[in-house]
Order: structure tokens, then sequence, then C-alpha cells
């Protein structure tokens, strides 16, 4: 993610310097159009004119490809080095013990290229069925946007090419392929057709997605792997007004279909309290491995000096003789470890003793408190979790109207995992949320309008000595030392690009947060929207606009009537910026992405530095990294929308964004095998959010044809162009209109479908109603109901095998809900709840939070035994499954990674 960030950031840079450009210009204006005007006189002016006339763009091209090439060689060489002897970081889903059997990915073979064939046979699908629906569709979404654009090359090349080449314009090199090359405005009908084919086969493409995203999610949702789990029978009502925050009313309600209630709690106060508990018990868990471990460093010093070697307990009574009796013999008194109570000027304590003291007042009071709210007796706040019996009685709820004033008992949300849930978020009212709503896009509309001041100001001190002629004050930064010179210039511009684009996704997500986003999900989601917006107007329109206008202003300054041919000339020209991104994302951010150096590097650093204790140690070895859909998804759908912006404009950027697509492609289906993990779970609406977001770029394509057609005079193309506006907008609304409940709900007709064919698969006779009639799938499936043979797979396939043409083209046939169905994992887990979870789900986490179980590492003197004897008393502690080795180090048993602290992932 730095890496991608960091290449972001370079796009930004190309929008400010275009302005320090467009400000010298200005400034020198005079002097252009003197030039210009006497260059009939000045018998220099031909030679001039025609070096200024010599394209300098395949060069450009060349002098970005080479560099990169050279970089993506190297990482990826680094790479194939590194990952067969950093397994941990290249591979750790294949063998992680934090990680369920059924959740880990088939190992690859260590040799430097012969894992090669093993990846290449591990399909898509196995993301889906061991990682998330997420994950699954970001490597559909980008494979498919590749195809998008390989079938974009195939018809625009052949036609328009030819066209352009031939067009009389007069460009050179890579321009040559352009529109801007075309003089003869009859050949514009060919781009207009070519338009309405290839964005026509656009947005096909992007109802075929809808429609298998729509089956691909009714079949994951009804899975029992899902249908079964808590999350899918419960709803989150917010705004709920204050007389219906009682139980009773919202059991006559829902009447028996609802199982359970958790009406949400001002835990303000056991909140602090639990935090603090928890801070405390890390610091004593922190102090008694600074024990410890000092205790074994003394012992292996006496060792070196042959003095006693070991001084273990002789008896259980000396273990559990006088607190630190045992640490005595190594470690001095002064030399246990202490802390101020203020920093500086606080009473200095021994860590130990006070933070048991600490314990012991915390946490009772904490258990009293929690049985406090759980007998119902705290303050309510306006949300409320209602459980169903069934999936099916839950997506009634959710569904239907719940209350009769508007904006109250809404908006709801079902299948929250209480482990996303913002819950200071749920205190949020109606009319909170409404000005929240409006506070926060305002913000985000201002900050994607006004981002170019900031990176503006970025962009200026990265050309120092023309702000110092713009601005003379500023003389004096001529007389600081080269070295500080060149730092100021080159280094600083740098860093704070990278800091500015680093937290532009921090605060995206804080205004989603801030709006009212009751859970992780919904603000990915809606951070999805507002980092596409910036991608959009920041990386794409206004680059491509400032470099277009840079590229013209001298000639319209000085020839203000040649203004709309110029910009017609140079506007296509933008498109050579955008080949070179291609070619960075594709080559460096795929490489960089599958290099991951920076996270190598603070694994691996950081580890030996921070991880003081077994629990910090545990967690940096078990815990995963993983994406932001919301900042991920956002990022290439731009890709694709600059390529389809470009398709008829410039057709060549279609091949470099195939190939860059794929590429990047590539990357993340390794990473996401091996690598990372999914903890946001969107059920894959960052899917059709990403579809409707890749038809900005075809309205945009749209509009820049009709504007370049304006521009030349031709009203043949532009009537084209307007009709097929029309006909898009049309095609896109029925659209939404058939699809948007499908985004939303559940289907009644598949629930009882899946109940039939879950028991044929199953070897259990199917329901009548299901099995006799007359157009059910679970008779036309030819599945076998008979239980003398059970059986457990999933039957023949729902349709014969079509051929690609007919498979592409009927996607409500060929990829509907009983073929999906097949992909979704079966098997994978037991759902299964303990009375505990049931009762504590949706419960506020301090309420929930159960007094955390320290762990130390074993000493061979007994320490350790004595300290979790004492300290037992007041907080659970134990000393298994980590210890030292022969030099003193702290060592945990990773093979295993079932550390007492470890906990089976619940899946809600």
């Amino acid at each position: 993610m730095d890496t991608l960030n960091a290449f972001n950031s370079a796009i930004q840079r190309r929008s400010p310097s275009a302005l320090i450009l467009e400000h010298v210009i200005l400034r020198r204006a005079p002097a252009f159009c003197t030039e210009t005007n006497v260059a009939g006189d000045n018998p220099n002016a031909g030679s001039a004119q025609e070096e200024e006339n010599n394209d300098p763009s395949l060069s450009a091209f060349i002098s970005t490809l080479v560099p990169t090439l050279i970089i993506a060689a190297v990482f990826v060489t680094l790479f194939l080095l590194l990952r067969r002897k950093f397994k941990r970081n290249y591979e750790p889903r294949t063998f992680l013990g934090s990680l369920r059997p059924q959740e880990r990915s088939p190992a690859l073979p260590n040799g430097l290229v012969n894992w090669f064939g093993t990846f290449s046979k591990v399909p898509d699908s196995f993301v889906l069925n061991h990682q998330s629906l997420d994950a699954f569709l970001l490597l559909r979404y980008l494979k498919v946007a590749s195809a998008t654009c390989l079938v974009g090359c195939c018809i625009t090349w052949p036609v328009l090419f030819p066209i352009n080449i031939t067009g009389g314009g007069g460009q050179k090199q890579l321009n040559l392929l352009s529109f801007g090359n075309v003089a003869d405005k009859n050949r514009y009908y060919a781009h207009a057709f070519i338009a309405w084919i290839f964005l026509g086969f656009v947005f096909y493409m992007v109802a075929r997605e809808s429609i298998y995203y729509v089956n691909l999610r009714q079949a994951y949702l009804l899975s029992p792997l899902y249908s079964n789990r808590m999350s899918s029978r419960t709803v989150l009502f917010t705004s709920v007004p204050k007389e219906y925050l009682d139980e009773g009313l919202l059991r006559r309600m829902f009447g028996r279909a609802l199982k359970n209630i958790w009406i949400a709690n001002d835990c303000e106060e056991i909140e602090q309290l639990v935090e603090e508990r928890d801070k405390v018990a890390m610091k004593l868990e922190a102090a008694e491995t600074k024990l410890i471990k000092l205790a074994n460093t003394n012992r292996l010093k006496s060792m070196k000096k042959g003095g006693q070697s070991n001084g273990a307990l002789s008896n259980e009574a000396e273990a559990n003789g006088e607190s630190g009796s045992v640490a005595a013999k190594w470690v001095p008194t002064k030399k246990r470890p202490t802390h101020r109570l203020k920093p500086l000027i606080g009473k200095k304590v021994d860590t130990i003793n006070w933070c048991r003291s600490e314990l012991e007042r915390l946490i009772p009071k904490i258990d009293a408190l929690q049985a406090t709210h759980r007998a119902g007796n705290g303050t309510f706040i306006p949300s409320v979790f209602v459980e169903f019996y069934r999936q099916s009685e839950a997506q009634s709820a959710f569904q239907s109207l719940t209350h009769h004033h508007a904006l109250h008992m809404a908006p709801r949300f079902i299948g929250v995992n209480p482990e996303e849930v913002i819950w200071k978020n749920l205190k949020i009212t109606w009319k909170s949320r409404v000005v929240r709503n409006i506070l926060t896009i305002s913000f985000v509309i201002l900050l994607i309008v006004f981002w170019s001041i900031p990176v503006g100001f970025v962009g200026i001190l990265s050309n120092i000595k023309s702000l110092i002629e713009l601005a003379p004050f500023l003389e004096f930064l001529n007389k600081v030392p080269p070295v500080i010179f060149g730092l100021i210039q080159g280094l600083l511009p740098a860093v704070l690009l990278a800091v500015l684009m680093a937290l532009l996704p921090i605060i995206l997500r804080l205004m989603a947060k801030l709006g009212g986003a009751p859970s992780l999900s919904a603000v990915e989601l809606r951070t999805q929207n507002s980092y596409f917006g910036f991608q959009v107007v920041q990386v794409f329109l206004i680059t491509t606009l400032t470099s277009a206008a840079s590229a013209s202003v001298t000639g319209i300054l000085c020839k203000p009537a040649d203004a709309p041919n110029l910009l017609a000339t140079n506007l296509p020209k933008a498109s050579n910026f955008y080949i070179a991104y291609f070619v960075l994302q594709g080559l460096t951010i795929s490489s960089g992405a599958l290099l991951g150096i920076v996270g190598l590097i603070l694994f691996r650093v950081l580890g030996k530095f921070l991880d003081t204790t077994p629990r910090k140690m545990y967690k940096r070895w078990s815990t995963l990294s993983a994406l932001g859909w919301g900042t991920i998804f956002p990022v290439y759908t731009n890709l694709v929308v600059i390529a389809i912006t470009y398709s008829i404009i410039a057709p060549l950027v279609l091949g470099f964004a195939t190939i860059g697509l794929y590429l990047i492609y590539l990357a993340y289906r390794y990473n996401l095998l091996f690598v990372t993990d999914s903890r946001v779970d969107t059920k894959g609406l960052v899917y059709p959010r990403a579809l409707q977001q890749t038809t900005t770029g075809a309205y945009l394509a749209i509009i820049c044809l009709i504007g370049l057609f304006g521009i030349q005079a031709a009203p043949g193309p532009i009537v084209l162009m307007v009709v097929f506006l029309i006909f898009v907008i049309l095609f896109h609304m029925s659209l939404n209109t058939a699809l948007d409940p499908l985004l939303k709900y559940l289907p009644k007709s598949l629930e009882a479908e899946e109940q039939s064919l879950l028991a044929a698969e199953d070897g259990v006779a199917a329901p009548q109603s299901s099995g006799t009639e007359k157009g059910s799938h679970g008779a036309s499936l030819g599945i076998n109901s008979s239980t003398d043979s059970p059986r457990k797979d999933l039957g023949p396939a729902p349709h014969k095998k079509p051929n690609f043409i007919t498979k592409f083209l009927r996607p409500d046939l060929y990829t509907d809900y009983h073929t999906l169905r097949r992909l979704v994992p079966r098997g994978f887990a037991d759902i299964v709840y303990d009375p505990v979870t049931e009762r504590d789900a949706y419960y506020h986490p301090s309420i929930s939070s159960q007094t955390p179980l320290l762990w130390v590492p074993r000493d061979s003197m007994g320490v350790s035994r004595q300290e979790c004897y004492h300290s037992g008393k007041v907080i659970p502690m134990s000393d298994e499954g980590a210890g030292f080795d022969e030099k003193g180090k702290l060592t945990w048993d990773y093979e295993t990674a079932r550390p007492p602290i470890w906990q089976e992932k619940i899946y809600y």
C-alpha cells in the first residue's frame, strides 16, 4: 500500500507542475507573442519551428519504459529470491497455525520458478472458498477490466489506427495514432460508430457482471455457511424512538419470529474502566516479562563467571512463598521494574505490585457493571439489534417499513458482524444523522475540489528556482548551501506529497465514521465512493485538462481564435502521460506488491526492537496484512475509467491498460492466495459499486467526443454521439431500476429451493412442494433425492457445458443461481455457538469483555512459576508456550501457534 500511495502521489505532481508552467508562461506571454510575430522575418525561425514540431512522445515513452522495466525486473528477482527464505512474509497462508486448516492455501514448491505451475492451477474461486467474497470479486474486476480493454483493442485498433495514421494532421510518433492527427471531418464518422460499438460493449459488460454478482451474492448468502450465521439473522435498527426501546414492545411488533434482542447501552463509564483494566494488565504483563528476562540474563552471566548455574525451585512450597522471593535471588530490589504515577514528577512505585493492586480494584467493579448492563438496567441509546430464528424472517423485517414516521428506525442494516460495529455511532439520532451527512459530504466535496492547493504548494517546492523568480523576497534561498537547497527542492516535496496522500484515505474514512456509518463495512463502502470521486477529479480530470491547457496556452495567448483547434489537437496528446502511467502501474506497482519490501523490513526490523513480550511476538507473527476495499477498488476503477475515456481519442492507451491491469491482477492473485487476509466483509457490495463507477469512463468518452466533434464543427458525428448518449442513459437507468432491489435484498423464491437442493445433496428426501412442482430446479437438475444412497457431492452440473460465445451472451442462463452456488464453499466450518457467545454477541464489547489472560515466558529458575502463582490471585496468567533459548533470547512455540492467549475465530 505504501508503494501504491507513492506512485499515486506521483500522478498528483503533474497538476501543480502544469500550473507553475502556466503561471510562468502567462507572465512571459508578451515575449512569446513577440517572437511569434517576427518569426517571418527571422531566417532561423524555420529551423526553430521544425524543432518545436519534432514530437518527443516516443522518446519520452521509451525513457519511462526502460527504467521502469529495470525496477520491475529488480523487484521480481528479489521476490523470487526472498520468498524461498522468508515464508512468513511471502507464503503465510500455507502454514500459519492461527488459521484453520480449511483456511490455508496449498503449499508452493520452494524452487526459484518451479512454483509457477502450481500457482497457475489454483483457481480464483479458491479465494472465495478460503478468504472472502470481496477478495474474489477484486480479482474478477481486474480480470474483467483487462479483458474489456483487450476487446477494446480488437475493436478500435483495426479501424481507428489506419484512419488516424493517414489523417493528415501533421502529428509525429505516438501522436500519429491519436484523434488529433485527423483533419478530414468525414473520418469522424468512424470514431463515432466505433464508439457506439466499444462503449456499448462496456455497458453490456457492466450489465453482465451485475447479473453475475446478483446470482453469486444470492448463492453465497443463502448457503449454509452464511445463512446459519448469527449476523445473517440479525437486523440493526438505528434512530429508534425512546418508546420503542422496550423489549416487550419489540417482541409484540415482530412476533414469534424474534429470538433475541440487544438494546444498545450507553457504555461510556464501563468502557473507560475496561480500557484502564486492559492497559494496567498489559503493563503488568510487560513488567513480569521484564523481571523474568532480567533474572534469566543474570543467571546466564553467573554461569559464564562459573557461579550458580540453576537455582531451580526445590518444591511447591518455595514457589508459593513470598511474592518476588525467587526473583530476588537474581534481581536486586532496586532493579525491579518501576514507573512513576505521573510523568517526571510522580511518585516512583514498583510496577508489579502497583498493577496487582489496581487490578484488584478494577476487576470487581467492572464485573458488577457488566452484570448491571446484562440485566437491562443501563441507559439505552437509540439502536437495537434484533435476532430472528431464520434468515428469511430477518430479511422480511429488513425489507419492511418498520416505523410510521420518516427516518425513524432507519436506516436498517442486516448481516452486521459484531466485530465491525462502530459503537459510538449507535448513539446518533435521525436529526443528528441528517446534519452529519450534510456536513461530511460537503467537506469531502470541498476536499476533492480544493485538494490541488496543498498539492500545488508541494509542486511549487519542487521547482524553487521558478518560485524565486516569481517571489523575489525568497532570494535568500539562493544563499543556502547546495546540499540543503537540494534537500528542500528534492526530498522535502516527495516527503510532503507522500504524507498528503497517506492522510487522504484516513481523512475520508474519518468522514465516513463522523457521517454516522454504523459498521466498518459501511465505512468502506462510503469511502469507496468518495475516494473514487477524488481519483477521477484529481488524478484524471485535472491532470488531463492542465496537461492539455499547458500545452496550448502559449498558442492561445498569441492567437486566441485558434483556441478550439489547439485544444482539439492537444487534448489527445495528454494520453501520452497515461501511457506512461499504465506502464508504471502495470510494472512497478505489480512487482512492488509482490516484493512487499516495506512490510518485510517492518516485520523483521521492528519486531526485534518492539516485540518485548510473547504476546507482541505472537500478534506480529499471526496477524496477516489486510486490504482496505474502500481505497483499493477506486484506484483500479479509475485506471479503467482512464482507459475507456481515451479508448476512441487515443486507442493505444487500451493496449497498455490491458497489460498493466493483467499484471496487477496476477500480483493481487498471488497476495490474496498466499499472503493477505480480509478483516472487513462488505458481502461483495464493493463490486457493483465499482461496476457503476466504471461507466463514468464511458460517459466521459462520449462527452469528450461530442466536445471534440463540436470544436471541429462536425455535425453528423455530434448527432450520432448525442443519440448514443441518450440511449445509454436510458439503458443505464433501466438496468439500475431492475437490479437495485436484488443488490439489497434476498428473494423468498430461492430459500425453499436452496433447502430442497441441500436436502437432495445430503441424500435426504426433499419436500414435495419443491421436488414435484412444475419448473422446480430440484427435479429439473436431475439430482437424486433418494435416501437409499446418501451423497455429499453437488450432483451433475445444471447445464450442459456451453461454448464460449453462448456462455458470454447468456449470463442469465449460464451464470445463474444454480450454477454459481457450486462455487460457494461447502462444509467449510460448523456454525455452532456456545450459550455465552449467543448471549453476548451484540453487547457492547466492554459488557462482554473478559479479564485478559496474561502470558509470560517460562524460565528454569522458577521465577515465572512464582509470579504466575501470585499474579494469578488477581488476574489469570500463564507461562506455557514461551521461554528462553540458550542465549537468553525470548522465544515462543510458533510452529503450533496455539499459545494460551489464542482464541478460535467465531463466524458471526
